[in-house]
């Protein structure tokens, strides 16, 4: 029997091309032999459509593409995701369920019973667990069809006490189906590998393990799906980033790649497998997640064209790159912005960025419009000493500017703050926060110097001059990032620990720091959750990014 892995970039709610899309790939598996194809979970209506889900139509229109993509199920079985509506009156109204068609109809539907509602999940808003697990028979062969479930170890959560792959492997099913929407985070890959390879030694049964690709927003989804033997060997590892149709051959027990398959190395892991050195770990998965977000945001909000505040420093200049590589140089647009307290190199490394990536940019000079604030002011400022409000004005004339082109030409403005200066409040709100996508936004500093060093892994785009200097603002003279927070080699591992690792501020003293210094760091990250609830969606690449994923009161006191 030749089975085919989908794995496919689905645009939430776009039924008529999330239809078609998978008709196509039905119609290739068809021409190709193939008896059975797989899909992702909710690839019908694209993962994670969230509150649509209260929507009838929303749900009709699911239905709806089920009943076109049975039509072309005549000679082929399809094993697809879609949400279905729970037809007794308790419970949530809707399951996440698997439906098997074959010969122009539906012929079973599983339904979800582990429902993740941890960091950005939150499935048991929306959905009923299942409450009987029977496995589907097809050609003659019983298929444990389970979605997402039992590859992850969801706790201790009594919503949870039923496994459903154990009660499954009592019917004897012949092999594991498992439909996921997995995203990526730098940790998770490696991991994902080695808990399907334990499923498939646990139950003794040949696992096929599709995944679905691409961006939801904030969201990436990395693919890498797999198929493995009973044994937990690999035979089958799909591309990370991008979409894929690929078949196994199953004969009896076994699974057995139908071309030549590249095993991909395991992901960088310490000895421990808990803490990582976060800076150089994965920064190739990093980067292709970044450019998977940036370019699937624009591509499916129907944008064309980006604009970038080019400074001279670090984050603008990895930003720049990463949206000429995402977008093509001729759709980046960098507007350089330099004011009174601008270096003369900070210029000229920005207009050398921007000639080695051949993008457009455009100077405009801030001081006389900063010189007619401080005038205007003059009279309520009343002679008081220069201090952080100048410094803020600096900031809001530029995000004033380049919103301006934005709105004016059509782009949308990426922002380039990265998670150190969120974690701390370093930055501005309706200034250098202002941006449509926060690029950066989950990668501290240091790994942003990590990113900067793989962009010129060849050759040298990212002028070295950028990589060098000390970071600094420059809203004041001489200023220095240094100035306001500890060092970023100090200060990351610091937030690491507290952002990702949750670990309190006793555990992180007795980790051998300094007590005062932490107690300062934590009450920066605390004290400013009110400028990241006012920032826009960031590319989630780490396992605890800010934003949807992370749920902490703005007027709470911890510590």
């Amino acid at each position: 029997m030749n089975i085919y892995i989908a794995q496919q970039n689905y645009h939430i709610g776009n039924f008529e091309a999330n239809t078609a899309k998978i008709i196509a790939a039905i119609e290739e598996a068809k021409t190709n032999g193939g008896d059975i194809i797989v899909f992702s979970e909710l690839a019908v209506c694209g993962y994670p459509p969230r509150d649509f889900l209260e929507f009838n139509d929303f749900i009709d229109q699911c239905q709806n593409a089920i009943k076109e993509i049975a039509k072309h199920s005549d000679t082929i079985g399809v094993i697809v995701g879609c949400p279905t509506r729970n037809p007794k009156t308790e419970g949530k109204d809707l399951f996440n369920s698997a439906y098997l068609l074959y010969e122009g109809a539906v012929k079973g539907v599983c339904h979800k019973t582990l429902l993740p509602t941890y960091d950005i999940f939150d499935e048991y808003r929306y959905f009923e667990p299942a409450y009987e697990w029977n496995v589907l028979e097809f050609r003659g062969e019983k298929l444990a069809i389970t979605i997402c479930e039992d590859i992850w170890n969801l706790g201790d959560n009594p919503l949870y006490r039923v496994c459903p792959m154990d009660i499954l492997a009592l019917q004897k099913p012949d092999i594991m189906i498992n439909l996921s929407a997995s995203p990526f985070d730098y940790l998770h890959a490696s991991d994902r590998k080695e808990i399907v390879k334990a499923n498939a030694r646990k139950y003794g049964l040949p696992i096929v393990y599709c995944n679905t690709t691409g961006s939801q927003t904030e969201i990436v989804f990395d693919g890498g799906s797999l198929a493995a033997n009973a044994d937990g060997a690999i035979v089958c590892e799909m591309p990370y980033f991008s979409e894929s149709l690929q078949a196994v051959t199953w004969s009896g027990n076994t699974l057995q790649a139908c071309e030549p398959q590249r095993i991909t190395i395991d992901e960088q892991k310490n000895a421990e497998g808990a803490d990582v050195l976060y800076a150089t770990l994965n920064t190739d998965k990093i980067h292709q997640a970044l450019i998977s977000g940036i370019r699937d945001y624009f591509g499916k909000m129907g944008f064309k064209k980006a604009i970038v505040a080019s400074s001279g420093g670090i984050d603008s200049a990895v930003v720049l790159a990463l949206a000429c590589e995402a977008l093509g140089a001729g759709n980046v647009t960098a507007l350089l912005m330099p004011s009174q307290f601008s270096t003369g190199h900070s210029v000229s490394d920005a207009v050398q960025l921007s000639n080695n990536l051949n993008n457009q940019y455009e100077l405009i000079a801030i001081k006389p419009i900063f010189d007619a604030y401080e005038t205007a002011l003059k009279p309520v400022f009343n002679d008081l000493p220069f201090n952080v409000a100048e410094e803020n004005l600096q900031s809001r004339i530029r995000g004033a500017l380049v919103m301006a082109i934005a709105n004016k030409f059509g782009y949308i403005l990426l922002n380039t703050s990265n998670k150190s200066e969120l974690a701390t409040g370093y930055g501005t709100l309706y200034g250098d926060m202002a941006g449509g996508l926060g690029v950066l936004g989950d990668l501290y500093k240091i790994q942003v110097y990590a990113m900067a060093m793989y962009i010129n892994r060849n050759n040298e785009i990212i002028p070295q001059n950028i990589i060098d200097k000390a970071p600094s603002a420059e809203l004041r003279d001489g200023q220095k990032d240094s100035d306001s927070l500890p060092d970023y080699d100090v200060l990351d591992p610091i937030l690491y620990q507290y952002i990702e690792r949750r670990k309190g501020p006793k555990d992180i003293i007795n980790m051998g720091n300094d007590s005062a210094l932490v107690n300062r760091i934590l009450k920066l990250v605390n004290n400013n959750e009110y400028k990241r609830n006012q920032f826009c969606p960031i590319i989630r690449v780490s396992p605890k990014a800010f934003g949807i994923g992370r749920r902490v009161p703005i007027v709470g006191k911890y510590l």
